[in-house]
């Protein structure tokens, strides 16, 4: 029984997986130390190292501290459309003292209270639909980004670009919030938000600028296939910093990633008043 368990845990790590697999495949680690208290033949306890080195080549750099290098610190929240205290949560974000923050679910009607909780220190901001991206730098081109999926709604719009003037060059910066997942008998449904991200990679894709970075709430974790479109083009540092649910993280399904720079190090930042936890992450201009 031992042996089938770890061969199975084998099997799930490094099988490409749904998405509901994919949202806990770091928990799938804390099998083996059940398996290893249930072993008591040497046979038995040897066939754990599969699945306990299959797993610390997969997460174990997560364990590892980042490396500290950073050009610009970048946030990235689902703030929610409910949240009751948004000048708190700008407070919290603000204690890391970020170059660039993101937030998911801005009414236009909160709009004024989160320029407000900014204030001066952050005059350049771009808002598309229920996404907003608040900036130290000045922001050119700001546009819309169109990863609505083909059954929603004309008003459906949680995508933008922006170009950060930085003091180490532009940054092309897309904010997102890829359409939520849905739990049914047959697992999470996940195709709109796949088309979601397959229309964001195509825009990734034909980006003319060197430097990239992403900043969203993808609803997956970087594991999960059906963010491929976008992972496969853009990457992050090894890191849990779980933002999902904010009273009980089991997931990262926020997300900062990056491409032509490196994201040396990523973690979670405490509570809002909101769902999700919110994310940060140090960015170095070297890719």
């Amino acid at each position: 029984m031992v042996v089938v368990a770890a061969v199975l845990i084998t099997a799930l790590l490094i099988v490409p997986c749904g998405s509901l697999v994919a949202t806990v495949l770091p928990w799938l680690g804390l099998g083996i130390p059940l398996l290893a208290a249930l072993s008591w033949r040497r046979w038995t306890a040897l066939s754990l190292l599969l699945p306990l080195v299959t797993w610390l080549v997969l997460f174990g750099p997560a364990l590892l501290p980042g490396d500290g290098r950073d050009d610009l610190i970048a946030v990235q929240h689902n703030a929610s459309d409910e949240n009751p205290d948004i000048p708190g949560t700008v407070r919290e974000l603000l204690r890391v003292s970020p170059d660039l923050v993101a937030l998911c679910e801005v009414l236009p009607e909160t709009l004024p209270a989160y320029d407000t909780a900014f204030g001066p220190g952050y005059p350049h901001r771009a808002r598309h639909g229920t996404v907003a991206l608040w900036s130290r730098y000045p922001l050119a081109d700001d546009r819309p980004v169109d990863i609505r999926p083909r059954e929603f709604g004309a008003d459906w719009n949680r995508g933008l670009r922006a170009v950060a003037r930085s003091p180490h060059g532009d940054i092309a910066v897309y904010v997102a919030h890829l359409p939520s997942v849905r739990l049914g008998l047959t697992g999470l449904g996940t195709d709109p938000r796949n088309e979601s991200a397959t229309r964001l990679g195509a825009a990734l894709d034909a980006e003319p600028l060197d430097r990239v970075l992403l900043l969203g709430d993808l609803n997956g974790t970087v594991e999960d296939r059906g963010l491929r479109p976008i992972t496969q083009r853009l990457s992050t540092a090894d890191a849990f910093a779980f933002s999902w649910p904010a009273r009980a993280p089991v997931a990262r399904i926020d997300q900062i990633l990056a491409h032509g720079m490196t994201v040396t190090s990523l973690w979670s930042l405490p509570r809002t008043g909101s769902d999700h936890l919110p994310v940060a992450a140090r960015i170095s201009r070297s890719g």
